[in-house]
């Protein structure tokens, strides 16, 4: 697997959720702060206003997306000036979210011009955040462009249609494209970041040919017995070169990120899985099961067998 798609599997947890959502103004409604979540709103249809504490007003249009990668709390209105009323959604919203393959929600107003906006969640698991998800901001902004990213526009359009119109499949269907449509927004957003020689941090990173090709070929194989020699070789760099351009964009050695990597895959194994330590050893790169339980406990604090059973 690359880099991004691993991200995304290691990271959600649970059964993400989302809604198909037609407001008539005036409205206005808040989505309250969830720690260890991501939230996202897409503007279907109509414009709307999206007001966060500490920032200016954002106006949205139809075909804009919203995405809050730490679940900072914000809230949509038809206007800046409206009033709000009604209690904050959160987790606990089970009008709003829990039953996202059924009819969709109408917050009626007084008759004023719609607004139909796709809004959704994914649970995270904190213990298992990825770096790379740190490093983003608390809100992203993809305004509707005249190329419409089309690969996240069809993403949308399906998922849309599904929550809209529910039919049979629509409860595998749904979490596939939720899914999809979080690694389009990363992909894209990355994208966008700026090239520069004095950027470091993971938008760099993915955007740096031999620093992907390195961290790519650790996902894609995390048992082999990698050397910084032979993931220099993998970005077509010398040794050391490759070593100090790594550590510079990632903020930390390449073999640290390896350790990192197969801890995190090894707690990943356990939870999900019945395979024996020995098979879940070989599996990241250890031949030992003492040595890998020994490599998990420094990582996580436990043993790995007391992991699994409190998992």
């Amino acid at each position: 697997m690359d880099v991004l798609s691993d991200v995304v599997a290691v990271t959600r947890t649970g059964r993400p959720r989302s809604a198909y959502v037609r407001w008539h103004a005036p409205w206005g409604q808040e989505f309250a702060s969830v720690p260890g979540s991501a939230g996202f709103q897409v503007i279907l249809q109509g414009s709307c206003w999206l007001l966060t504490p500490d920032a200016e007003p954002v106006q949205l249009g139809t075909g804009d997306v919203v995405f809050l990668p730490h679940g900072s709390g914000h809230t949509l209105a038809n206007s800046p000036e409206t009033l709000l009323t009604a209690p904050a959604c959160g987790r606990g919203d089970h009008e709003l979210y829990d039953a996202y393959a059924s009819d969709s929600v109408d917050r009626s107003g007084d008759g004023g011009p719609v607004t139909v906006v796709l809004c959704g969640a994914y649970q995270l698991d904190p213990s298992r955040t990825h770096p790379l998800l740190l490093t983003l901001p608390d809100l992203i902004h993809l305004p509707a462009q005249s190329d419409g990213h089309p690969e996240l526009r069809s993403a949308v359009a399906l998922l849309a249609a599904e929550l809209e119109t529910p039919r049979l499949g629509t409860d595998a269907a749904v979490p596939a494209l939720l899914d999809t449509l979080l690694l389009y927004i990363l992909r894209i957003w990355f994208k966008q970041q700026p090239a520069r020689g004095d950027t470091t941090g993971w938008a760099a990173a993915l955007n740096d040919p031999p620093v992907t090709a390195a961290l790519h070929a650790i996902h894609r194989d995390p048992s082999a017995p990698w050397t910084v020699a032979k993931l220099a070789a993998e970005a077509g760099l010398s040794r050391a070169p490759f070593a100090r351009r790594f550590a510079m964009l990632i903020g930390q050695p390449p073999l640290g990120y390896l350790t990192w990597w197969r801890m995190t895959t090894a707690a990943r194994l356990l939870r999900a899985s019945d395979a024996p330590l020995r098979s879940i050893a070989a599996q990241v790169g250890y031949t030992s099961e003492f040595a890998f339980a020994n490599a998990f406990k420094r990582a996580h604090g436990t043993a790995p067998g007391a992991y699994r059973r409190k998992s």
